[in-house]
């Protein structure tokens, strides 16, 4: 099967040997994304703007493979801090309306960056 890479000057470029986006067939395995500025390529600061800038990261992505963030299948959060649950659910309720995607949200010791919060993401088009 043919794959395609997918990248978005509106996301964040990769800071390592990866690419934001794979298309396999209708498929796309999005990478993680971190709460990068793709303007400056710094962290924005507080929790929230940093969950707001991974949607965003991840909705820059899914529209340069031809889709949304209504096409996700599957999401993965990774939190350094627990606590911060309720806040990645508002947030979140922001962009998604049911049926939402499957999701895992996994606490984790740290992050590239120092970010607070990283996901990725499955998405599958029509």
């Amino acid at each position: 099967m043919p794959r395609t890479v997918i990248n978005s000057d509106n996301a964040p470029a990769a800071i390592g040997p990866y690419s934001q986006a794979i298309k396999a067939g209708n498929t796309v395995y999005m990478s993680g994304q971190i709460p990068l500025d793709p303007k400056t390529m710094e962290l924005v600061e507080g929790f929230e703007a940093q969950t707001v800038q991974v949607f965003e990261n991840l909705k820059a992505v899914a529209e340069a493979a031809g889709g949304s963030l209504k096409d996700l299948v599957k999401l993965n959060i990774f939190l350094t801090d627990l606590g911060n649950f309720a806040t990645v659910n508002e947030v979140m309720s922001r962009y998604f309306q049911q049926p939402y995607p499957a999701r895992a949200a996994i606490g984790i010791a740290a992050l590239p960056k120092a970010a607070q919060v990283e996901m990725d993401a499955i998405m599958v088009l029509e």
